[in-house]
């Protein structure tokens, strides 16, 4: 059932974006200055950027006490490269991201090579760590932030051909990179990553790596290998990491993720049978995974922490943005419908 709540949502929404023509048209403009050097630099002149200090965006905080991504316009910008000893062309050494909703073309600029402190006072903002940065930016700059950082990483990891070793030349928009030796065409990719949120009908599976911030669990995932598809790698890491056979699997969405390298998240619901349920955890992958029922779930659905400064509470799941917290979110939708078609709270 939520399968195909899912499909048809999202059908309606590609045929209401086909049919309006604002959104053809900026896809249009957008297409025409990955494909235009000339058509790009042009928008540079009139664009609004996002700077990152060596990965880190700039944030702003406003007058009620929130935190947004820090805007700047062309003028602007260059005004403040030329306070902090930069060239005022620097700002063509930025990356093509999209557009407002104004029309305006959005562009990412990665200035580690810049006194940070310097930027920070003429900016009138400070740069933030990614993962923090999801903790305190508004749910719509998130995928924004995230965008731009992916695309800067990418760039800065693929200066040099894989064939022949000869630096690689990108285009104006930074939409690709070209070996002219090789001849081959470089363009930026995501590794598809399948995470999936196991229940055995009562409780859902969470799980926690080491790396992760003290007390966050979330859904199971894993990289593609070579040749499978989404049904294969789900069983395969569900079976690897916990020892555990799931069925019913069931999409629900998909996420471009910046960690650890620009990933493709393709987000899913599965089963197990509720009399196999024992977990056989991989050390080697998992610090911890255990089931976590109704009411543990609702209460870190409800008590997420906001701030990334403070101590974080015994058990939390992932923020808002991520695609795990959606799936989360999902089950204990599910979970409350069917409490209330039983008559239970």
């Amino acid at each position: 059932m939520l399968q195909s709540f899912k499909l048809f949502f999202n059908c309606n929404l590609v045929l209401s974006r086909s049919y309006s023509g604002y959104y053809v048209s900026r896809v249009r403009y957008l297409k025409r200055l990955k494909e235009d050097d000339e058509a790009c630099r042009e928008a540079l002149k009139s664009g609004i950027f996002l700077l990152y200090h060596k990965l880190s965006p700039l944030l702003r905080e406003t007058s009620s006490g929130i935190y947004t991504l820090a805007s700047l316009k062309t003028s602007d910008l260059e005004h403040i490269l030329e306070k902090v000893g930069k060239d005022k062309h620097f700002v063509n050494e930025s990356f093509l991201l999209g557009c407002t909703d104004k029309g305006e073309p959005q562009f990412s600029l990665e200035v580690g090579d810049i006194d940070r402190s310097a930027l920070e006072q003429e900016c009138r903002g400070m740069f933030v760590d990614l993962r923090k940065a999801f903790f305190m930016l508004p749910g719509p700059e998130s995928p924004l932030a995230a965008k731009g950082q992916a695309l800067l990483r990418w760039h800065q990891t693929n200066c040099f051909c894989s064939a022949t070793g000869q630096p690689t030349i990108r285009n104006q928009s930074g939409s690709f990179r070209v070996c002219h030796s090789s001849g081959i065409t470089y363009y930026p990719k995501m590794a598809p990553v399948v995470i999936v949120l196991v229940s055995d009908g009562s409780r859902c599976l969470l799980a926690r790596q080491t790396m992760f911030p003290l007390g966050m669990y979330s859904a199971l995932s894993g990289f593609c290998d070579m040749g499978e598809s989404v049904e294969e790698t789900l069983h395969r890491e569900v079976a690897e990491e916990v020892g555990l056979e799931v069925k019913n699997i069931q999409y629900s969405g998909s996420q471009h993720w910046p960690f650890p390298q620009s990933s493709f998240m393709l987000a899913c619901h599965a089963t197990v049978n509720p009399d196999k349920t024992q977990v056989n955890i991989d050390k080697a992958e998992l610090e911890d995974a255990r089931w976590f029922t109704y009411e543990e779930i609702t209460e870190a659905l409800r008590k997420p922490p906001l701030d990334p400064r403070r101590e974080p509470p015994v058990f939390w799941v992932p923020p808002s943005y991520a695609i795990a917290n959606q799936l989360i979110q999902e089950w204990a939708n599910q979970q409350q419908l069917s409490r209330k078609l039983h008559g239970l709270k």
